[in-house]
């Protein structure tokens, strides 16, 4: 039974979607910061179905990158009552909107160049076997923008909050 509530999808769920024929299939592709550093891997791609489009890649991080944060506490926000946590094994996926990176088709890398490697670093990740809900959502990109508006769409439970540049794909 399907859930109601559920607005995204990975594309891997969705038999009668397909990439459009002007964007490539990034899932495989490396992805990197601005500094070239490796982030990860595209493992998937998540698919608002009400709006028809590609909001976020998945990415299962990179090895060195979760060694770098493994036994850290971080300081991301945990619940609203701004709880500390640590990771758990199996915690190795982020979600990056689809506007906040450049893809080069030549090269098959993505590279998020306004997001930085401590910042992936101390980005709340998740368990694919679980997904992840809106809370989630919404600690992710305060850690990627943490400078903007938190009355913003950013804390909105329908679509409008997708409706930002983070999350056009250009």
């Amino acid at each position: 039974m399907e859930n109601k509530d559920k607005n995204l999808y990975r594309l891997d769920e969705l038999s009668d979607y397909k990439i459009a024929s002007n964007y490539p299939d990034v899932r495989g592709w490396k992805i990197v910061d601005a500094d070239n550093r490796t982030i990860g891997t595209i493992d998937n791609l998540w698919v608002n179905k009400d709006m028809k489009r590609v909001v976020y890649l998945d990415v299962k991080v990179d090895k060195a990158l979760i060694e770098d944060s493994r036994n850290e506490v971080h300081n991301a926000i945990a619940s609203e009552n701004e709880k500390e946590f640590t990771y758990k094994d199996g915690d190795n996926h982020v979600i990056i909107p689809i506007g906040s990176v450049n893809i080069n088709k030549d090269t098959k890398i993505v590279m998020a160049s306004n997001i930085g490697y401590d910042t992936f670093r101390n980005t709340s990740r998740y368990n694919r076997e679980y997904n992840f809900n809106r809370e989630y959502e919404r600690r992710v990109m305060k850690s990627y923008y943490p400078e903007n508006d938190p009355n913003s769409v950013y804390y909105s439970d329908d679509d409008s909050f997708y409706n930002r540049r983070e999350f056009d794909n250009k």
